[in-house]
């Protein structure tokens, strides 16, 4: 099955690169380009994409409000010039599913859009324990009130071990049950708490306060 993509970038060039890239790949096709993040959004409503790879930083509509916008019915990956960006977090909290760095090799690009487009994140566990750290730090407090209804008790205890940041190797590991088990659990935590990701996982579960990350 191909995966349709639109690009969104404000500099002609990146856009470029990306289209040549992906056009030499069968199993990608780009179906519409934007310069801005209000052409994103107009494209990504009219062309229903899998995946938008979006420029954090452009003209007038910024990628994060793009991203808030189009997120529910499609999949973003934020195109960022490094990966400790100062807009992580709010891509994250717009619903961006991953991060592309503008200098990654060429293939985990391609590999960055099939892993978002099968519907999982990309964010290591290293990120995802920086994600944490940004929640904590922030001079807003977030509200640590969000219900769990509905849940176990072991798919709460896998919730926090992935707002902790665990692969699920490592939860087998810290619960002592299969893998199988674990994505069992994991895939009925999407479904019963409405997340998008893995990532929407961690930010559900700190805001349920199940992650108390350690201060500087």
């Amino acid at each position: 099955m191909t995966i349709t993509v639109v690009l969104a970038d404000d500099q002609p060039l990146i856009r470029a690169g990306l289209r040549v890239l992906i056009a030499d790949t069968p199993d990608l096709t780009i179906v519409g380009e934007a310069g801005t993040g209000a052409e994103a959004v107009d494209l990504a409503r009219a062309t229903r994409p899998d995946v938008a790879v979006m420029d954090i930083r452009m003209p007038g509509m910024d990628g994060i409000e793009a991203t808030r916008a189009i997120s529910k019915d499609t999949r973003v990956l934020m195109l960022t010039t490094f990966d400790d960006d100062e807009y992580v977090y709010g891509s994250l909290r717009a619903g961006a599913s991953g991060f592309l760095v503008k200098d990654m090799a060429l293939e985990e690009i391609l590999n960055a859009i099939r892993v978002v487009a099968a519907g999982d994140a990309l964010i290591a566990p290293s990120v995802t324990r920086r994600l944490i750290e940004e929640f904590a730090d922030r001079p807003e407090p977030t509200p640590r009130h969000r219900p769990l209804d509905g849940i176990t008790d072991r798919e709460h205890e896998v919730l926090t071990l992935v707002g902790r940041g665990l692969a699920n190797a490592e939860i087998a590991a810290e619960l002592s049950i299969s893998m199988a088990t674990v994505k069992a659990h994991v895939a009925r935590l999407f479904t019963k708490l409405d997340a998008r990701d893995r990532v929407h996982l961690v930010i559900i579960a700190y805001e349920a306060g199940l992650v108390s990350p350690p201060r500087a």
